[in-house]
C-alpha cells in the first residue's frame, strides 16, 4: 500500500479501522482522543503526517454530535499538521434524515454538516448508503456514496432461500429493494405506510404477493424497529412465511433490541458501519464487515481508479 497515506480511526470506528488496515496491509496511525471533564474534546495525531493523504474514519452514530465533533477537530489537527489531502470516511452519516424542510421553520441539518466538514478542511468524503442520495449535492467536494447492497445480496444469494420475495418497507426504498430483486432474481413487494411522526409509522397494506412466500425486507437503516415490527405483523397477516430483514446501518436505538427479540423475524443482517455493542447482540442478528469495501475504495482512490468498479467485486 502507498506509504504516503495515513489511516486514522476515531472513537466510534476503532475496530473497523483495524480491519481496514489488515486489508490495506498497513497499521492505523496513532491518534489520541481526549474527552475532558467539561465536555471539550482534543484529538492529537501521534506521528508526522506532513505531505500524507490522511483518511479519517469515523461513523457519526450515537453519540452523534460528539462523534461529529471528533471528526471536525481531527480535520483541523490534520490540516494544521500539513497533510496533503484529507478524506473523511464516514460509514454512517449522521443527520442524514434531516435532508429537507418537512415542515416550516425546520433546519436542513445534513447540509449544515456538509458545510462544517468542508470548512474544517475535508477534501473528499466517503460514505455508505446515504439515507437520501441528494445529500451528495450538499457538498462542493467529491463524495463517494458506496453501497453495501452487493455484499448483503451476496450473503442472501448463498443461502438459496426458496419462494423468495423482496419487500421494500416504503415507496421511497423501492429502488434499493429493486437492486436486491435483480441480484436474487426475486419479485418485489412494497409496504404502503404512512409516517405519523419521527420513529413512528403505520403500515397500511402490501402491494404485491407475499402469501406463502419467504420474504426479505430491505432498508438502509433500522433505528427503533417500530416501523419494521409493524411491517412484519402486516406481512404475517398477509400470509408470509419466513421473514428476514437486512439493512446497512444497525442504529438500534431505544427498544429496538427488545422488539427484534420478541418479533417472529428469522434473521437480521446488518453491517458494522455502526459498532454493535455486547448488549445488542442477539442470536438472530448477523453482522457483516464493510472493511473490505472501504479498504478497496481507499486503494482505488489512491490509484485514481473508478470506485464504481469496487461494487462489481461483491457481485460475483
Amino acid at each position: 500500500m502507498n506509504k504516503d497515506i495515513a489511516v486514522v480511526g476515531l472513537s466510534a470506528s476503532k475496530d473497523l479501522v483495524n480491519e481496514m488496515c489488515e486489508v490495506l496491509n498497513c497499521k492505523p496511525y496513532p491518534c489520541e482522543v481526549k474527552h475532558f471533564a467539561d465536555g471539550e474534546i482534543m484529538v492529537q495525531i501521534g506521528e508526522s503526517i506532513r505531505g500524507k493523504h490522511v483518511y479519517i474514519v469515523q461513523s457519526t452514530c450515537n453519540p452523534v454530535s460528539t462523534n461529529l465533533m471528533e471528526v471536525l477537530i481531527c480535520l483541523d489537527a490534520c490540516k494544521r499538521a500539513s497533510a496533503s489531502q484529507i478524506t473523511c470516511v464516514i460509514p454512517y452519516f449522521g443527520y442524514a434524515r434531516q435532508d429537507r424542510k418537512a415542515s416550516p421553520r425546520q433546519p436542513i441539518t445534513a447540509k449544515l454538516v456538509a458545510d462544517l466538514l468542508q470548512t474544517a478542511g475535508a477534501d473528499r468524503v466517503v460514505t455508505i448508503d446515504l439515507h437520501a442520495a441528494q445529500i451528495q449535492g450538499f457538498f462542493d467536494i467529491p463524495i463517494d456514496d458506496m453501497t453495501a447492497v452487493p455484499m448483503l445480496s451476496q450473503y442472501f444469494r448463498a443461502k438459496h432461500i426458496p419462494d423468495l420475495t423482496i419487500v421494500s418497507p416504503d415507496h421511497g426504498g423501492a429502488g434499493r429493494a429493486r437492486k436486491f430483486c435483480d441480484a436474487l432474481g426475486a419479485p418485489l413487494a412494497i409496504i404502503d405506510k404512512r409516517r405519523l411522526r419521527p420513529n413512528e409509522a403505520q403500515a397500511l397494506n402490501v402491494i404485491g404477493d407475499v402469501k406463502g412466500r419467504n420474504v426479505i425486507i430491505v432498508d438502509d437503516m433500522c433505528d427503533t424497529a417500530g416501523t419494521l415490527v409493524a411491517g412484519i405483523d402486516l406481512l404475517k397477516a398477509e400470509g408470509a412465511k419466513d421473514i428476514y430483514f437486512t439493512c446497512s446501518h444497525g442504529v438500534l436505538s431505544g427498544p429496538a433490541i427488545e422488539r427484534l427479540e420478541k418479533s417472529p423475524i428469522k434473521e437480521v443482517v446488518i453491517t458494522n458501519t455502526i459498532p454493535l455493542g455486547p448488549e445488542k447482540r442477539l442470536d438472530k442478528i448477523t453482522q457483516l464487515s464493510v472493511a473490505p469495501l472501504l479498504a478497496k475504495t481507499v486503494e482505488h482512490i489512491e490509484a485514481a481508479r473508478s470506485v464504481s468498479i469496487v461494487f462489481e467485486m461483491f457481485n460475483d
